[in-house]
């Protein structure tokens, strides 16, 4: 993606600094363009309207961004990145699975929502990025979809409605999306923040 911004500048040090500030990105990756001088009176109160532009490929700055998180808690890693899409997948295998994963993937959310974050504030715009370290995320995956199908089983039998217990968006989203095309039961999410979970209801 391409990403340009207009603006005024008394010189073009300031105006890198300026541009780098914005765009949030490395200075040198800009390219600066001046597009009109305007002098002063006697050379006072002068300026410059500069054209300032950068090409960026989010996929590998979302790599940059982890691997400078990575490297600075002096972890060994290997990455993957691919783009499926429009939606940024990492796939991260360390030395230190089990710590970066943490207590019901809660360091591994924390490490997403930063690059979720980080990379949303580059775009301007609301992005999809799926960070899975040590399989873990593919691992709880196939068990959320093993719940999903067997509760709703239970639903559709019963016609009682059962909540599960509280999960993240990409939890939620799992299962959402494993019953979407069920034809006896739906599903509602219910509560906010970290307590917010999905109901498995039986349809009427």
């Amino acid at each position: 993606m391409k990403k340009e911004i207009e603006f005024e500048s008394k010189n073009q040090k300031d105006a890198l600094a300026y541009a780098a500030k914005e765009l949030n990105v490395d200075p040198e990756k800009i390219t600066l363009e001046i597009l009109k001088e305007k002098k002063g009176i006697l050379g006072i109160g002068g300026s410059i309207l500069f054209k300032a532009s950068v090409d960026i490929n989010l996929l590998d700055l979302g790599k940059e961004y982890l691997s400078l998180i990575l490297n600075s808690l002096n972890v060994t890693f290997k990455m993957e990145a691919r783009n499926v899409n429009n939606e940024l997948h990492y796939n991260v295998e360390t030395n230190e699975n089990p710590l970066l994963i943490g207590k019901d993937g809660k360091c591994l959310d924390s490490i997403n929502t930063l690059l979720r974050i980080y990379l949303e504030t580059v775009a301007n715009e609301r992005m999809i990025v799926i960070l899975d370290i040590g399989g873990y995320r593919e691992n709880r995956k196939r068990q959320l979809e093993i719940l999903a199908t067997k509760t709703a089983k239970e639903v559709a039998k019963t016609k009682i409605a059962v909540k599960l217990k509280p999960m993240n968006s990409f939890e939620r989203l799992i299962i959402h999306e494993k019953l979407s095309d069920w034809r006896d039961v739906y599903t509602e999410s219910e509560g906010e923040g970290e307590g917010r979970s999905l109901v498995i209801k039986p349809k009427k």
